[in-house]
């Protein structure tokens, strides 16, 4: 008589584990698609920057692009939601958590231009260092946005509905 084993653990009933590896994994997957909002964003600003552009203007406009960005593919991707997004349950919270975030973002890149126009560095430095202001506002307000998302947008205590949600 011949043993077949397929090296799979057994199942058992503790999803303590799973749930906890599937957080990782929704956080993992959040820090990607918001690296590729802040890419998409930083050609903004360091377009709009080096065209001559005010930082409040340029952070302004690099938020924009980043958050529709990270809407689509976060909403998707992150948190497994398809159909038509529901304004009231989805879209006005998003962007209430994710303008929280910009107002942020666009406030120290606007402070950090205004502290470093009295020193008249060269426009290229002065670019890379409100830049840095920029990128550093983002990682500093990466994971209260991610836990207002998941607990209160996407997560389980959002709303789910057929229209947010794909069908299994």
């Amino acid at each position: 008589m011949t043993t077949v084993t397929n090296g799979v653990r057994p199942r058992t009933t503790d999803t303590r584990a799973t749930k906890g590896r599937r957080g990782w994994a929704r956080l993992a997957r959040a820090a990607t698609t918001s690296v590729a909002a802040t890419v998409l964003s930083q050609v903004v600003l360091l377009a709009v920057l080096t065209a001559g552009g005010v930082p409040a203007v340029a952070s302004t406009l690099a938020w924009a692009a980043g958050a529709v960005l990270n809407f689509v593919v976060t909403r998707r991707w992150v948190w497994g939601r398809t159909g038509r997004p529901r304004v009231r349950r989805e879209l006005l919270p998003y962007l209430v958590v994710i303008g929280l975030g910009g107002l942020a973002s666009i406030g120290l890149t606007t402070l950090s231009g205004a502290l470093l126009a009295p020193l008249r560095l060269p426009h290229f430095w002065w670019v890379v260092l409100v830049d840095g202001a920029y990128v550093a506002s983002y990682a500093l307000v990466f994971v209260v946005k991610f836990a207002l998302l998941d607990r209160l947008v996407f997560g389980r205590g959002a709303a789910r509905t057929p229209a947010t949600t794909s069908r299994s």
